[in-house]
């Protein structure tokens, strides 16, 4: 999930308007043949990850070189989500704090968890997540009384061609799920009951995650109105300040952010590992100095996006034209490669 529920309003109401909200979930759900895909490499070439499995079917050095394509998409987008740390907190609640205050606060986060791998992330994961679901629930029900009516309607009034450019906006959300997926086989099960539990967790989390973030848009388009949802990037967080507690109690939104900072921890340490596993796969470079010298890249990458504008514009610019492209391109071949070497015995 991520932090896909704080943008993704304003990106599929520009690109779909007061109907933007039918396209979240089937966006979403390009996630699942993908996914599947990638599991189904994984049973064929156990404890091995996607990287390691490019070689093995095109060969060394196409391996190499789309595992540096990789490491440059992970590492950059990564640098860029910590530079969204900043801009969220910057631009909401605490203004006057100087930004490399928030960069080096949210990269000695990730820093912790990184170092003490994949098993301590994914436990944080586990207690994070169910949170993330519970402010999100809460932020959108206590939103309903400020619903207006008739937002929504006249339902489908510019057509469907609209739904099928919001949907491609949203397609890359489930790609940056694919490409940590891509890195984190080496440490998955491979028995026959385990890849049908994986497979079937795939499904959920697409759906669990697409639901809520077709709620998110939807009560952000029936509160501000598509016009306004177009205006506001961070629309959850504007939902947060108008949130009140039985009319007595206000200004909760510091409650949403330290949850939705928890969000963020989790999405930039998954590109910090995945640009680390490609390190580590194709140039083999481990360590704590390769670890130190990733997260002075991110920082850097952070820096160099301090205006707000600048930034949301080149997360979708590496959304829409790196990782998309990449991962669906990348992963069809694998998976069409695989099955005509097995068909053809070689």
């Amino acid at each position: 999930m991520g932090t896909t529920f704080l943008p993704v309003a304003s990106i599929v109401t520009v690109a779909s308007g007061r109907d933007g909200w039918m396209t979240v979930l089937p966006g979403f759900a390009v996630g699942i043949p993908y996914g599947l895909m990638v599991l189904s490499l994984l049973s064929q070439y156990p404890s091995k990850n996607l990287l390691q499995i490019t070689e093995i079917l095109l060969g060394k050095w196409m391996g190499k070189i789309i595992g540096v394509i990789y490491i440059l998409i992970t590492g950059y987008f990564g640098g860029l989500l910590l530079g969204q740390t900043g801009d969220i907190y910057e631009s909401s609640i605490m203004p006057l704090t100087p930004i490399w205050l928030f960069y080096l606060g949210g990269l000695l986060l990730v820093f912790y968890l990184v170092s003490f791998g994949i098993e301590v992330f994914a436990r944080f994961s586990e207690v994070i997540f169910p949170i993330i679901v519970i402010a999100l629930a809460l932020n959108i029900g206590l939103s309903i009384p400020r619903i207006e009516q008739g937002e929504l309607l006249p339902i489908l009034s510019e057509g469907l061609i609209p739904l099928f450019w919001g949907g491609l906006k949203v397609a890359p959300f489930a790609m940056e799920y694919i490409l940590f997926l891509a890195g984190i086989l080496t440490f998955l099960p491979t028995g026959v009951k385990e890849l049908g539990q994986l497979k079937t967790g795939v499904w959920r989390a697409v759906f669990l995650v697409g639901t809520l973030d077709m709620l998110v848009v939807l009560i952000q388009i029936l509160v501000f109105g598509p016009i306004e949802t177009t205006r506001l990037v961070y629309g959850l967080l504007v939902l947060g300040k108008m949130v009140e507690v039985s009319r007595t109690v206000a200004g909760v939104e510091s409650l949403f952010l330290g949850v939705w900072l928890g969000a963020l921890v989790i999405k930039i340490s998954a590109f910090f590992f995945t640009a680390t596993w490609g390190l580590e796969t194709v140039f083999y470079l481990k360590g704590l100095k390769w670890r130190l010298a990733t997260g002075v890249v991110f920082l850097g990458i952070a820096f160099g996006f301090i205006r707000g504008p600048n930034l949301i514009r080149e997360i979708s610019l590496v959304d829409d034209y790196l990782i998309l492209p990449f991962a669906s391109v990348w992963i069809l071949t694998l998976w069409g490669v695989s099955r005509w070497k097995k068909g053809a015995g070689v």
